[in-house]
């Protein structure tokens, strides 16, 4: 069962203001998601940039994460588990949904079908 990289999140107090700095430097097609909640430089090849709106900045060092698109979600997430990631939160916004989880150091990333 393989897991894609759908996208390289980035939380940001203004998403709009870093998907337009990171559109110039990397590249890429702007694309609001949810206006000022989620905004994405779609680039090809490769991974998406999605920047995403949170009240304050992430605390440490894990302001940054991947986010993964698999078949089955659920059936991703407990291989995931079982291979020693812990699921922290799951969270939907209009159509998509996703499953939070952190790897055995504890960085988080999330899995999701991809939206539809």
């Amino acid at each position: 069962m393989a897991l894609n990289v759908e996208s390289i999140t980035f939380d940001t107090t203004d998403p709009q203001k870093a998907a337009e700095w990171w559109a110039q430097a990397a590249g890429g097609q702007l694309t609001p998601y949810v206006p000022g909640e989620y905004v994405a430089v779609e680039r090809q090849p490769g991974p998406k940039l999605l920047f995403q709106k949170v009240s304050d900045p992430t605390p440490g060092k894990n302001r940054v994460h991947l986010d993964f698109t698999a078949d089955d979600v659920d059936a991703a997430v407990k291989r995931l588990v079982e291979l020693g990631a812990s699921e922290t939160g799951r969270h939907s916004m209009g159509p998509i949904a996703w499953v939070v989880l952190a790897d055995p150091e504890g960085n988080a990333f999330c899995v999701t079908s991809g939206a539809d």
